[in-house]
């Protein structure tokens, strides 16, 4: 059946179920999905339970919001595309765009809600500041990673063993006790601060006739007293009648006092004063974790003050009692017995690892003081140099002017000039890619974008799969737009971050991937064993990473301390047309070292990559081409491989 004529489906939602004890189980990732749903009170989607072998989800029922038109399906029946990414992942109703991941999926929940009833501000509000509640993707946000990752990770690794010995709090715990303990910073806190300490001095003088307060100062006054006014601001964002104010204006002695001598606003929720989406994602997790501890571990409980404190507040959000309870998620705050709570602070809490951690990811580079060429002298001493393979077919492009409009980048929004240059660029990719991938095979543009090559890949290779993945809805709707304007059925789309994509694909391809995406998308074509044609781009904003540090190969770290490999970067991006000659050469040698190493790095894993430069030299200031594939191995090689293979097994 032609896709054109392909009746649409209502948008699934696809969940994961997992096995413990021979009992089928929802694991968080799932729970926290179906809490949203029924906070929001969704029903836009057919919901999907995945099994990875037969069962049923009878004995789950008390789980699933009745609200909810939920089936089972078996993991072998998912849809291609969806069969790629791992779960949580929604699929819309041309089934050609998947969306994959926690937050994704979280935030489309939110907005195909909003889509139906525009006036659920109280589900807006999950959305946050500027609507970018978890929108960063989890591999550059410390904040998405702890909510979407470190934190349900390490609940099912203590729900695996929860009477295991207490040594130490998992640290994304103790991380989130750390975070729930600091002043907030909000949008025009500063009325707010000032009508705080307005409540504080009116609350002393009621408490003291005469006008004559006790000692106890303001950050003596109990957390109840302190966190009214927050409470009341936050309740009020979604959309709750809030207590009136104590003055609607502040007299003359308080619009004095200087900013800095007001007092702090307290951590009402995760991301400071209101409820988002982060909490949502957050209560499914604490509720099991603190349940827990309190049955097998309630000493523990003395060293997360704090949290426990956002949990009992949470509970006081409109809405949130019914949703848990729809879900079979028991809410009820622990006891901690007093003695444990004597004399303890968020101080008490151990810290050492958080310290440790913290000090490794913001690592900053001192300023860069001089110049290139002591860092490139000293590698060139070592027999380094940067080396550009030939450009195997300078002349080739495709035929521009008898393609489809849809297809040219001058259709965007982009001049005349910019859109010549994206031709040029697209030829080189195009051209790598068409001497790498055979018909049958499925070719994964990476950081797609709006589909400037993916969507040229899919038209003109209509024998292979084109899969575009890309962090951003707006452009990766556009994509599709674009697709369907051009009734390609070769192609499918993914929004997700790197790692939620796992499916089996031949070559990889990325245009200007910035900083360390470039060695992301490397890193995942190795660990595929796909062949990968990327131009890298931003060479100054790579630093070391979860995953990677710098420099990568064996040579360059005999060689180069990471902050020598830092400045090759920076002057890497010194390359724009407008500069003098000389130092664009100089970026130019900077940007083949830094991806020598990158291309060494890659050898260790079996690969062939050349290093070339996209032909006109003046497509791009960064003008950069990976080109690699897995060597074939020799006879004696695959034999060897063919030996080791069962002790690998």
């Amino acid at each position: 059946m032609k896709h054109t004529e392909m009746k649409q489906q209502p948008p699934s939602l696809y969940l994961q179920v997992c096995f413990h004890n021979e009992e089928p189980r929802l694991p968080l990732h799932t729970s926290i999905t179906l809490f949203l749903l029924s906070y929001c009170e969704c029903k836009s989607f057919k919901v999907f339970l995945v099994f990875p072998k037969p069962a049923s989800s009878q004995s789950l029922r008390s789980q699933l919001p009745e609200c909810l038109d939920v089936s089972d399906m078996q993991l072998e029946d998912l849809p291609q595309l969806v069969r790629g990414c791992r779960l949580p992942a929604a699929l819309d109703e041309t089934g050609s765009l998947c969306r994959a991941g926690l937050a994704v999926v979280l935030r489309h929940i939110i907005n195909r809600t909003l889509e139906a009833d525009p006036s659920r501000n109280d589900v807006l509000a999950l959305l946050g500041f500027k609507k970018t509640c978890l929108k960063a993707c989890a591999e550059v946000s410390r904040w998405t990673r702890l909510c979407e990752i470190g934190i349900p990770s390490a609940v099912e690794e203590h729900l695996k063993n929860p009477s295991k010995p207490y040594e130490q709090l998992p640290l994304s715990i103790l991380t989130l006790e750390r975070r729930l303990a600091e002043p907030v910073r909000v949008h025009n806190d500063d009325k707010i601060r000032r009508q705080k300490l307005q409540e504080q001095r009116q609350n002393e003088k009621n408490e003291s006739p005469g006008g004559n307060p006790d000692s106890e100062s303001d950050s003596g006054q109990s957390p109840q007293v302190c966190d009214e006014l927050e409470l009341r601001a936050a309740l009020a964002k979604l959309s709750v009648d809030p207590v009136p104010p104590v003055s609607t204006r502040e007299s003359s002695d308080i619009r004095k006092v200087k900013t800095t001598a007001l007092p702090p606003l307290e951590h009402m929720f995760a991301e400071g004063l209101y409820f988002t989406l982060t909490d949502v994602v957050l209560l499914p997790c604490v509720s099991q974790y603190l349940r827990s501890l309190q049955a097998h571990a309630a000493s523990a409980l003395h060293q997360l003050p704090h949290l426990l404190r956002w949990y009992s507040r949470v509970q006081e959000v409109p809405g949130v009692l019914r949703a848990a309870e729809a879900c079979g998620i028991p809410l009820s705050v622990p006891r901690v017995p007093t003695s444990s709570l004597a004399g303890t602070s968020a101080e008490d809490s151990p810290a050492s690892l958080l310290d440790e951690e913290e000090s490794q990811e913001m690592t900053t580079q001192p300023p860069f003081v001089g110049g290139p060429r002591p860092t490139m002298t000293k590698l060139q001493e070592n027999g380094i140099e940067a080396v550009f393979a030939p450009h195997p077919c300078p002349a080739w492009t495709l035929p521009w002017d008898s393609l489809p409009a849809a297809i040219n980048p001058a259709e965007g929004k982009m001049s005349n000039i910019r859109a010549v240059r994206k031709r040029q660029q697209l030829n080189n990719l195009v051209a790598m890619v068409t001497e790498l991938a055979g018909p049958g095979q499925t070719v994964v543009d990476f950081c797609s974008g709006t589909g400037h090559v993916g969507i040229v890949l899919a038209h003109t290779l209509p024998d292979c799969q084109v899969i575009l993945i890309e962090n951003k809805e707006e452009s990766l709707v556009r994509a599709q737009s674009r697709g369907a304007e051009l009734g390609l059925k070769n192609i499918g789309f993914i929004q997700a971050n790197l790692d939620y994509f796992t499916g089996p694909f031949h070559v990889g391809v990325a245009l200007h991937a910035c900083g360390v995406a470039t060695d992301m998308v490397m890193e995942h074509c190795i660990q595929a064993g796909a062949a990968f044609v990327i131009s890298p781009c931003c060479y100054g904003f790579i630093q070391n990473a979860i995953k990677f540090s710098f420099p990568q190969s064996k040579r360059f770290q005999e060689t180069l301390t990471s902050k020598e490999h830092m400045i090759l970067c920076r002057f890497a991006d010194q390359t724009a047309v407008q500069l003098p000659p000389e130092r664009r050469l100089i970026g130019k040698q900077c940007m083949g070292l830094v991806d020598l190493d990158r291309s060494w790095a890659a050898e260790t894993h079996g690969y062939s990559v050349r290093v070339m430069t996209m032909e006109p030299e003046s497509c791009s200031p960064k003008n950069n081409m990976l080109v690699g594939r897995r060597r074939q191995k020799t006879g004696l090689e695959a034999e060897a491989g063919q030996l080791e293979a069962p002790v690998h097994n």
